[in-house]
């Protein structure tokens, strides 16, 4: 606006000392200044009355490095804009407005990175062809994008997709699985199955006892997410990906569970993946102030894959008794079990249970 009013009172101020000095040579170019700013205002007006700009973006979450499509749709007012271009911040460049009345645009995008992305507005400027006045219309309001963690494929050492399934699930031998299922003993109940009966108490004592079984979410693989000292940003970016795909692989293998930093109970997945959205969105969120797991796992008995973003063995896997496979960027000591998003699974096997 301001050099619209310069140039406007320059023209007048060269045809008014054209009148004072008796020098009609300054006529020409002083009124040719003012019907210039005259024009250049009059048909950037023109066009930007009732300009408008729609910007219809993709679906509220997107995985990254896929494709996100965002859509502009620009119409200039009264009569095709004179000049300027219209302008999404998600890409470099633009496109220019010049003697049209409507622009459309339809693009994808890529995040490299997850968590919540703001998107400053699209922008279309209408200007003259020399800069003298611009008019602005911004796409309504910015958007929000949640980017989600990728997930990969978990590869077993040995390869192939049978491997990856007993490595991953904890898959043990069947002693063991006798002696979880015979964890405990409980008075008879009516009506329950008489294979459940422990017939070497009932022989011992002449009371009929029953075989407690296990919850199956204690029995289930749980998925241990630790943020805390974080080698790096991307060392958290890999360990987050390695859970998010450690979840998919050993919900599709029959079930398991998620323990997110604060958290003191792991939310259960099943094969159904029901309640992936909501746990994917949330590990989109987690950053090194979450903190570590609240939930104590002496326990469980399911197989646990502690996923962290540092290198060494944390505290917290001491103390449980359940086969552990440690998950990290930097790897631990001992062979590879698996291969997940940069990270290196190793199996620690199972941990000493200390005396109270």
């Amino acid at each position: 606006m301001l050099r619209l009013a310069g140039t406007f009172a320059l023209g007048a101020t060269m045809a008014a000392v054209a009148a004072a000095f008796g020098s009609p040579s300054l006529y020409v170019p002083g009124f040719a200044l003012m019907l210039l700013a005259f024009g250049a205002g009059a048909w950037v007006w023109a066009a930007a009355q009732g300009a408008t700009l729609e910007r219809r973006p993709g679906p509220a979450t997107v995985e990254e490095e896929r494709e996100w499509p965002v859509e502009l749709v620009a119409k200039a007012g009264l009569v095709p804009a004179p000049g300027g271009e219209l302008v999404e911040p998600l890409l470099r460049g633009s496109l220019p407005m010049a003697g049209r009345r409507e622009r459309r645009m339809r693009v994808s995008v890529t995040f490299e990175r997850r968590g919540k992305r703001r998107l400053a507005p699209a922008v279309l400027a209408i200007r003259d062809p020399f800069g003298l006045l611009e008019r602005r219309v911004e796409a309504g309001e910015a958007h929000e994008v949640l980017v989600l963690p990728r997930v990969e494929p978990v590869v077993a050492a040995g390869g192939g997709a049978g491997a990856v399934a007993e490595t991953a699930s904890g898959a043990r031998p069947a002693e063991a699985s006798a002696e979880i299922e015979m964890e405990s003993l409980r008075p008879y109940r009516e009506g329950a199955p008489a294979s459940r009966i422990h017939w070497p108490t009932v022989a011992r004592v002449g009371t009929l006892m029953e075989r407690r079984l296990l919850a199956d979410s204690d029995a289930q693989p749980l998925v241990v997410l630790d943020p805390t000292h974080s080698d790096s940003d991307a060392a958290l970016d890999a360990a987050v990906r390695a859970a998010a795909s450690l979840c998919i692989h050993l919900a599709r293998s029959g079930g398991c569970a998620l323990l997110l930093p604060g958290d003191r109970r792991a939310a259960e997945l099943g094969p159904d993946l029901g309640g992936w959205p909501a746990l994917h969105a949330r590990l989109a969120l987690v950053d090194e102030s979450a903190g570590g797991p609240a939930a104590r796992l002496e326990s469980r008995r399911g197989a646990i894959f502690w996923v962290c973003a540092r290198s060494g063995t944390p505290r917290g896997l001491e103390r449980v008794r359940a086969d552990r496979y440690l998950v990290s960027p930097a790897g631990a000591r001992g062979a590879a079990a698996f291969r997940v998003a940069g990270c290196v699974g190793v199996a620690l096997g199972r941990g000493i249970r200390r005396a109270a």
